[in-house]
């Protein structure tokens, strides 16, 4: 066990396949931390509490009503408790919706934050928006595009503070699921990268992303008929579908001051794919902007700005 005597309040990214768990003092400075596969999709409703109680038994909470703020699809529907969609226009420096839990353990004070809904085009984002406020934190007078790269790309428009406009883009799904699942499986397994034929396929597939389906089986072609290296291929198989993706999401990327907001490989995949089309993307890491913008969140719930 770990007593910590300066803790003052508990912070949590809880999202479908990773929990992120930050123990910090008075000063927002991070005493101890934890990170766990234990995400929202492995867990029954009634599993919650009692999974975060084990997690943070170590840090002695004892009888204390510590704090703690949530973001993330803990928040969903099929998560712990649901905590609704505010509608954009939203001002994230000035609002932090969210929800109190009701936990039978009187240890427990826990808050969830709520996602943000666009109701035409029809869209919502559930944990992003927390990112997008601890980037605001840190570069208040920003105003342009915020990329976060993932399973569901978002692009987002953001300015004075607010969230203007979004769109979701199921790219990173749709390239699990035709790389694992779909006849090009045979023909993409390789952990290797080819960065010129990704740019390749990224431009051909901006200026005609009505020929993707087409493209998608050359791909197997071409390793049948010309044992084109699967490297080559996957890479172009991404290329494919992130260009289909930038041909879609142009109104917000073109002639624009454009962030990405990330911390993986796939944000630097993002950045090469713009970098082809002239846009210089600023790339900033997404954990530090989580736990920035729980901060600002809890700072805003507490009266403490």
């Amino acid at each position: 066990m770990t007593i910590l005597k300066e803790l003052y309040w508990i912070a949590i990214d809880w999202g479908s396949s990773n929990l992120r768990v930050w123990a910090l003092n008075n000063n927002n400075a991070i005493l101890d931390s934890i990170l766990s596969n234990d995400g929202m999709l492995g867990l029954a409703s009634n599993e919650f509490e009692p999974l975060l109680l084990e997690k943070i038994s170590k840090w002695g909470v004892g009888d204390a009503n510590i704090p703690i703020l949530c973001c993330g699809m803990v928040g969903a529907k099929q998560g712990w408790v649901e905590a609704p969609y505010a509608s954009i226009p939203y001002n994230l420096m000035q609002e932090a919706d969210n929800v109190k839990v009701r936990c039978s353990d009187d240890r427990l004070n826990v808050r969830i934050l709520g996602g943000l809904r666009q109701d035409n085009p029809a869209d919502v984002m559930r944990g992003e928006e927390t990112q997008i406020r601890g980037f605001l934190s840190i570069f208040s007078n920003f105003d342009g595009i915020i990329c976060l790269p993932g399973t569901h790309t978002k692009w987002v428009h953001v300015s004075a503070g607010e969230v203007i406009s979004f769109r979701t883009f199921m790219s990173g799904e749709l390239f699990d699921l035709v790389s694992r699942y779909s006849v090009l499986k045979h023909s993409v397994k390789s952990d290797d990268w080819n960065d010129k034929e990704f740019k390749s396929a990224v431009s051909e597939s901006i200026s005609n992303p009505q020929k993707i389906f087409s493209d998608f089986f050359k791909l197997r072609a071409d390793h049948l008929l010309k044992q084109v290296e699967q490297s080559e291929l996957r890479s172009k198989l991404s290329g494919y579908i992130i260009g289909a993706e930038l041909a879609g999401a142009k109104p917000y990327w073109l002639g624009q001051n454009v962030v990405i907001l990330g911390n993986n490989n796939l944000s630097k995949i993002y950045k090469t794919a713009l970098e082809g089309q002239g846009i210089f993307a600023q790339q900033v890491d997404a954990t530090e902007c989580t736990l920035n913008g729980l901060a600002q969140a809890f700072s805003l719930i507490s009266g403490r700005h």
